[in-house]
């Protein structure tokens, strides 16, 4: 297994519907860090490095109406390098009682640094595995809140949330977040009136033992010690379907019995959504097992692997926590400068679920709120720098690592297309070297890169790793022969970024209702563009669809003296009546006739025709003055 840090982040606050979900990001990360803030100062137990986890099987008995429990982990490992003693994350709340390597009893000790020490037998070399089995029980601490046991409704209920160091509270792992376990098998005892719940399937039926009743559940992908859990109570089971045959697979949703009447509905979204992101990225990454929700206390979400613990089943909180599994829990984030692979991911692709649901207008009112929210400073870039790392409001900023994320991602899929965008993003998804494993920011710009043909260096640099957003100021003029010439200036809101390259879009709309999307490539400030508009342009947007992140932004319609050249005079000479042709964005404003001798002979306003039949045959001249300004025309009366 790759040995590098990695934190996978999670949801604790309840999301609201399409509409308003934006409006909760800042009460996610709120809770995430303050879950964090209390496991912060807990860094990577350098006594753990030395040895990598292959494999857990993990026995515990509990009951929910007591808080307490009693476990045998059985451990294989594999040594980085000659160990005659291997450590363990263990809070000492907990006693160990026996610990034992192929059925030989082994000297061990627990120490105030929640570590328990074992010594081995003989010296494993550097590349050799063992396996060995610990046996304890006791009371959890319960400063992390990682075990907890409650009440719903008058009934028991106990459920577990390790995330990010909470492991060690109720179970002996290898906690620090940068080792996955290839496998592990989980084995709950409790009594029998109650479901149990854990990480992938039920290999085989529980076996009742008189008054206690042991679920077996296998995961065989691999999985941090954060993202195992295991949840007790009462609970309805409400079975769906997913994916699409022949890759179909169970969806299993355990649910409060008070409950589950009124979340059927919003639980029957599931497998649409799981639907749609086989659509847009791959099927789902643990579709040999099974996908579900278990429904818990914590206000909120989390994103267990194959089993989300869900507090309501709010839309836009199933879609979250879904994405997850492919952002978070498949490809985790490599390190905490990369968080955002996972919250701007999944913050990006619930978003996804409005736009391919709601349609596009709701789409673009989630995305406005995002750039609202990240725009309300001038500054903040996505990659946390190394001062960063240890400021929780920093590390879980909604308007940064949630928003700015998901607009980022946005951001690309404009630049790119479509279809490039989520074929970069279905290869990330499959690289053998990510895929189950971690990744950093690097990984997913070299997988865009691939995709796209060039470079995108100017994009991270100006976007991920520096601070700020563009403002524009926009300018349109009309030309003949159906053209319009564009000027695109900007500014930057950081001197971080000393110029935004970005496509730059535009909406143009004319008298007849006409209305034309316009991308401009802005690479340059001060930069001409000239396009093809096949009508006068009257009024112009800047970025309809909010693909942008900017604030501040002007477009204007400018006039030129050519429109005045489009103004013609007709009949001319003239009889009786004498009129002018105007462009269709021209207003007049006034008219004044002079004679031959340069007398003013006649004032109108808005006129653009006149009876002339009463002057004399002779030349005359006119002073038309319009909002573009002024022109001299002459004409004949025969």
């Amino acid at each position: 297994m790759k040995k590098i840090q990695l934190f996978a982040l999670f949801v604790l606050t309840t999301l609201g519907n399409a509409q308003n979900s934006s409006n909760h990001l800042h009460e996610i990360a709120t809770t995430e860090m303050k879950m964090a803030s209390k496991k912060m100062n807990l860094l990577t137990n350098t006594h753990t490095q030395n040895y990598d986890i292959t494999y857990h099987k993990l026995e515990f008995t509990v009951d929910p109406a007591n808080y307490y429990i009693s476990g045998k982990v059985t451990t294989t490992f594999t040594a980085l390098s000659d160990l005659s003693t291997i450590t363990f994350d263990l809070t000492n709340k907990l006693t160990v009682s026996k610990v034992t390597k192929e059925g030989f009893p082994l000297t061990f000790t627990q120490n105030a640094n929640n570590e328990l020490v074992i010594t081995l037998p003989s010296v494993l070399n550097s590349g050799a595995s063992a396996t060995v089995t610990i046996s304890y029980s006791g009371a959890p601490a319960k400063e992390e809140e990682a075990f907890t046991t409650s009440t719903h409704n008058g009934s028991p209920v106990l459920y577990t949330l390790s995330e990010p160091y909470g492991a060690r509270d109720w179970w002996p792992c290898k906690q620090d977040l940068n080792d996955k376990a290839d496998a592990i098998d989980v084995y709950i005892t409790a009594p029998s009136e109650y479901v149990s719940v854990s990480n992938g399937v039920e290999p085989t039926a529980p076996v009742i033992y008189g008054s206690v009743k042991t679920t077996h559940f296998h995961h065989g992908y691999p999985i941090p010690a954060y993202l195992i859990a295991i949840a007790v109570t009462n609970y309805s089971v409400y079975n769906q379907t997913g994916g699409t045959a022949p890759n179909q697979y169970p969806i299993i949703n355990y649910i409060y019995p008070e409950s589950l009447a009124s979340v059927k509905t919003q639980l029957d979204q599931t497998p649409l959504i799981l639907n749609l992101f086989e659509n847009l990225f791959e099927i789902y990454p643990f579709h040999a097992e099974k996908y579900g929700h278990a429904q818990f206390g914590w206000s909120g979400g989390m994103e267990h692997t194959t089993v989300s613990f869900m507090y309501n089943f709010d839309r836009s909180l199933i879609a979250h926590e879904m994405a997850h599994q492919w952002f978070g829990d498949k490809i985790t984030c490599g390190n905490w400068k990369d968080i955002w692979l996972n919250e701007g991911f999944a913050t990006y692709v619930a978003a996804l679920v409005i736009e391919s649901f709601d349609g596009q207008a709701p789409f673009v009112n989630e995305k406005a709120k995002m750039i609202n929210n990240i725009t309300s400073q001038t500054n903040g870039a996505l990659y946390l720098t190394d001062a960063e790392l240890t400021d929780t409001n920093r590390i879980f900023s909604s308007r940064l690592t949630y928003n700015k994320g998901a607009m980022v991602l946005n951001m690309l899929r404009f630049k790119m297309g479509d279809a490039l965008f989520f074929q970069g993003v279905k290869n990330y998804l499959k690289d053998v070297n990510l895929a189950y494993k971690y990744a950093k920011t690097p990984d997913l710009q070299a997988h865009f890169e691939a995709v796209y043909g060039s470079s995108l260096t100017e994009f991270f640099n100006d976007w991920v790793y520096n601070q700020g957003y563009p403002i524009y100021n926009i300018s349109a003029q009309n030309l003949e022969g159906g053209q319009a010439k564009f000027t695109v200036n900007q500014t930057q809101s950081d001197p971080s970024v000393s110029f935004f390259e970005m496509p730059v879009p535009v909406r143009v709309f004319g008298t007849g209702g006409q209305q034309l999307d316009l991308v401009l490539n802005n690479t340059v400030n001060g930069e001409i563009f000239i396009k093809n508009v096949p009508f006068s342009i009257t009024s112009i947007t800047f970025d309809p669809n909010k693909n942008i992140v900017s604030r501040n932004n002007a477009a204007t319609l400018g006039r030129e003296k050519f429109e005045l050249e489009r103004i013609k005079l007709y009949p001319n000479p003239t009889n009786d009546t004498i009129s002018l042709d105007l462009p269709n964005d021209l207003t007049i404003k006034k008219v004044i006739f002079y004679n031959e001798r340069g007398q003013k002979i006649r004032e109108t306003k808005s006129e653009v025709s006149w009876n002339v039949t009463s002057l004399p045959s002779g030349v005359y001249f006119m002073n038309i003055i319009t909002d573009s300004g002024t022109k001299k025309m002459k004409f004949v009366k025969n």
